[in-house]
């Protein structure tokens, strides 16, 4: 039972993760690969509050959220002048350098040794100390997540921004600040990456580096993908699949790293096939890209 609650609390982390990005992807047509960065810093403001300064969840999670949302600032800004390749480039830059301070900031983030014994969380009196616990706390951030997206989706903002996608120099002609609202897109998506890393934080208990790779944003970026762009249930399935689905791969009697090659070899197999013949995702509204 505890290994069933700990998918649901992984597949909840990485919807948060999904519904956030599809803001910018799937809404608005940004691909970024900077995603994991952001989810780093909500992982690493919690477990810093938290250790050394021993405050509740909910204001570590605020601040890790505000950080993220004051430091994506300093990459939407001059990176969403670009366009296309060029932007995507951008976030893969800034991605590299976040990676890099988690990684050799040792005063701060005790560099790959990570940062060990990150309290349970405490909620007005309930102290989140068991599975069942953190299922429930993760359904929550996931479905504040989708609230917070799904209210922007289907507001005057939200149709900017699919404006923005379908035809940015439209968009601009009927005076429209479309850099305004992508910068105003890429805060809100970081902010909601950044709670699922506080989640995370806590849920684990420990954070280094490694967890906040590139690769950890292509991974998301697959789960937007595959469960389709712009749409309301494509970030969830896109996240239960590549979630649920290589966990199968314990039960089939493989070494552990044989079957730790074969999930990734599963991530790009899916991810190329929905690509050539599903290009909109399980569910999604657009082809993704156009």
């Amino acid at each position: 039972m505890d290994y069933l609650l700990h998918i649901v609390i992984i597949a909840a982390i990485y919807t948060t993760l999904a519904v956030s990005l599809d803001l910018l992807a799937g809404q608005t047509g940004l691909l970024s690969l900077a995603h994991a960065a952001f989810y780093g810093i909500g992982a690493y403001s919690s477990a810093l509050l938290a250790t050394a300064l021993h405050l509740p969840i909910l204001v570590s999670v605020l601040a890790g959220m505000l950080c993220a949302a004051v430091v994506s600032l300093l990459v939407s800004v001059p990176s969403l002048r670009l366009h296309d390749d060029y932007f995507v480039i951008a976030t893969f830059g800034f991605q590299m350098i976040l990676f890099s301070i988690f990684n050799n900031w040792v005063d701060l983030t005790h560099g790959p040794l990570g940062i060990a014994g990150i309290p349970q969380p405490t909620i007005f009196g309930w102290q989140i100390n068991s599975n069942w616990k953190f299922a429930c706390l993760g359904l929550l951030f996931a479905c504040f997540a989708y609230f917070v997206v799904g209210r922007l989706s289907h507001s005057p903002f939200g149709r900017v921004l699919r404006a923005i996608r379908q035809d940015e120099v439209f968009a601009r002609s009927i005076g429209k600040n479309t850099l305004k609202f992508k910068v105003a897109a890429f805060a809100v998506s970081a902010a909601l990456a950044a709670s699922a890393g506080s989640l995370y934080a806590h849920y684990i208990s420990y954070v280094d580096p490694s967890s906040f790779t590139v690769m950890e944003s292509i991974l998301v970026i697959s789960m937007v993908i595959i469960g389709g762009p712009a749409s309301t249930w494509g970030p969830l399935i896109g996240a239960a699949v590549l979630v649920t689905l290589p966990e199968a791969l314990r039960f089939t009697g493989l070494p552990s790293a044989v079957a730790a090659n074969l999930r990734q070899v599963f991530y790009g197999a899916l991810l190329v096939i929905m690509m050539m013949f599903r290009p909109q995702g399980l569910v999604g509204r657009y082809g993704f890209g156009r």
